[in-house]
């Protein structure tokens, strides 16, 4: 499939996966086109932490339902009914994990291109997400972001430095079908905006055209 196709295909998968396994030459080349990103200075500040065993995952699953626990008690009436229905994670139901860091030491002292917008380094890291998640959906995978964690229970589980900060969890493996609309959407809890209200020219302006 081309890009377009593969933007268009990606979707955050909860409940599809089959569990099947992952072909290590596959996943060699989702890891790869991850590590392509471009990067700030080209530090490449990331680190991918490959997660197969049961126990941690089902360790992080736990956690991962006391984060919901707490997100949903802040919730009431109809947004409490409709996340409700929403699944969060694809921990148990996945084949694999793929833990994504950042490490602001890379490429140090000085990152070139870093030193306006400290930030960037982070940036680099989600584009190394982005490319993982879109050579994994042109090779028929799903892949589940969970959200719903601490960083440092995180850092504590898979031993990840202090300096380190773990920005994704992403849960990986073949799926039996992928949504046609996406899982937030389709449950009601938000709707994707047109991409003309969110575009501007020459000047950034307000919904009624004033800047």
């Amino acid at each position: 499939m081309d890009v377009y196709e593969a933007i268009a295909m990606r979707r955050d998968v909860r409940a599809e996966f089959t569990g099947a396994a992952v072909d290590d030459e596959v996943l060699g080349r989702v890891l790869g086109a991850a590590h392509a990103a471009p990067s700030v200075g080209m530090s490449q500040p990331w680190d991918f932490v490959v997660v197969r065993d049961a126990a941690t995952r089902a360790g992080f699953y736990e956690h991962v339902q006391q984060e919901r626990a707490r997100f949903a008690a802040g919730l009431t009436g109809e947004r409490a009914a409709t996340f409700e229905r929403v699944k969060v994670d694809g921990v148990l139901e996945s084949t694999l994990s793929i833990v994504v860091t950042y490490d602001p030491a890379r490429g140090g002292p000085a990152v070139l291109g870093r030193h306006a917008i400290a930030d960037a380094g982070l940036y680099s890291v989600c584009l190394a997400i982005q490319n993982l998640w879109l050579a994994a959906t042109a090779e028929n995978l799903g892949v589940g972001w969970v959200s719903f964690y601490q960083e440092d229970h995180l850092r504590s589980l898979l031993d990840i430095p202090a300096s380190v900060r773990p920005v994704a969890w992403l849960c990986l493996g073949p799926v039996e079908r992928r949504q046609e609309v996406p899982d937030l959407e389709r449950h009601g809890w938000r709707s994707r905006i047109p991409v003309e209200q969110v575009t501007h020219f020459e000047r950034y302006t307000r919904g009624d055209g004033t800047a």
